[in-house]
């Protein structure tokens, strides 16, 4: 990384910290909320809504934010919003014709029902996330998403889920990480939620199965696209690199993310199956053969999509793998005590000030060009649509400084 850019330690303070989701918090708090159910998802800058559209994945992480908001706070005003939010997932996504959540509404009819284990590990996220402050009825919820992905999706032949089944429950060929690094995610969101072993025992299987098993199919580094037998399929999407979902390349903010969730899986060592010693060497690993390749020396940020012979097939710089880096770096620079991790999550944070962050309104622009020049309205979605990145990023470097945020209130 450049070494040029000014250091400094005020990223590392609770006050902020504080400040950065307060300010988020206030954006989509005043613009997002819909009284008529669930939230708008797709704003342009000033938080006017530009496509009322609702997205599985936005609709869920939705619930997560404001479980965090209240967990920042302590206000009641959160808390009924994630109570809000789960009767729109209840209501307006939940299909009970085969079980499973619509992916797209368009003025409250399922235009896509097609069923994503992306979308159901969100599912379960916002329903763990709910319990955790105390909202009981989620707990049911939680159940009835792990058994439905278990039943819809799961391999126990290779330890991993698939991803993609029509509304009748046909699974298609495809295999992706994507889908299992987000169930894991929620995996752990639902074991801390529960203090049930299962969720941890799933989540720590996903990790090994994509972190060391299937990196090693592709030289320590986690591919993307896999066909049904869980081989690589390099040529999957290649020439559709900026794929909202399914990017041909490699992702330098899902390396660095699953860095992270093997460092909170560690936090669980004495409940794990196996021996917890592999998870932070491995973590360690994926986020020093990410960062080098990954950050644009010229102007800043790390770079969207990587190829396999390590060029860059996606140079522009996305809010969310900026996001992820800064809270991986700072969980290993608590972990490990090494300045490096500091000084590269202090770049992030400059860089991210900079150029990411909308100072005036609040909120994250979502992708830049490499130049960090904002695109205009021929590269949509452009606007600001959820802060589950940058959220989730406070909620860690919180934790890594010494001053997590309370589990309830």
């Amino acid at each position: 990384m450049n070494s040029t850019m000014k250091q400094t330690t005020a990223f590392r303070t609770p006050a902020f910290l504080h400040e950065r989701l307060q300010r988020d918090i206030g954006f989509f708090t005043q613009h997002a909320f819909d009284p008529a159910g669930g939230f708008f998802h797709y704003l342009n800058d000033d938080g006017s809504v530009y496509d009322n559209s609702r997205h599985l994945v936005n609709s869920t992480r939705m619930v997560f934010c404001h479980a965090l908001a209240y967990r920042f706070n302590g206000k009641e005003e959160h808390r009924d919003a994630v109570r809000h939010g789960l009767r729109f997932l209840q209501e307006q996504h939940w299909q009970p014709s085969y079980g499973g959540y619509a992916w797209v509404l368009n003025d409250g009819v399922p235009v896509d029902r097609t069923q994503h284990c992306y979308g159901l590990a969100f599912v379960l996220l916002a329903y763990a996330h709910a319990l955790e402050i105390g909202i009981g009825e989620a707990r049911a919820h939680i159940d009835a998403t792990f058994d439905h992905m278990e039943k819809l999706f799961w391999s126990e032949q290779h330890g991993l889920y698939a991803d993609e089944a029509t509304p009748e429950g046909v699974v298609s060929d495809y295999r992706g990480q994507n889908a299992n690094m987000h169930s894991c995610e929620a995996l752990l969101a639902a074991f801390e939620a529960t203090g049930e072993p299962r969720f941890l025992h799933r989540a720590e299987r996903l990790a090994r199965n994509i972190t060391v098993r299937q990196a090693a199919l592709a030289n320590g580094w986690i591919w993307e696209h896999y066909n049904a037998d869980w081989k690589i399929d390099w040529e999957y999407n290649r020439h559709d690199n900026t794929n909202m979902f399914r990017p041909w390349g490699y992702q330098p903010g899902h390396m660095t993310e699953w860095a992270k969730l093997l460092l909170i899986l560690e936090r669980h060592a004495e409940h794990l199956q196996d021996d917890a010693s592999w998870l932070a060497p491995r973590a360690r690993a994926l986020f020093d053969a990410t960062i080098p390749v990954a950050w644009d020396e010229e102007h800043g940020g790390l770079f969207y999509g990587i190829a396999p012979d390590n060029s860059v097939c996606d140079g522009d710089k996305y809010f969310w793998v900026q996001a992820e880096s800064l809270a991986t770096a700072s969980l290993l620079a608590q972990r490990t005590g090494e300045d490096i991790y500091w000084e590269v999550y202090d770049q992030l944070w400059q860089y991210s000030m900079q150029h990411l962050i909308d100072q005036d309104r609040g909120g994250w622009y979502r992708i830049l060009r490499r130049d960090n020049q904002r695109y205009g309205p021929e590269k949509p979605p452009h606007g600001k649509t959820d802060f589950y990145h940058p959220l989730g990023a406070y909620l860690e470097s919180l934790t890594a400084i010494g001053a997590p945020l309370p589990k309830k209130r």
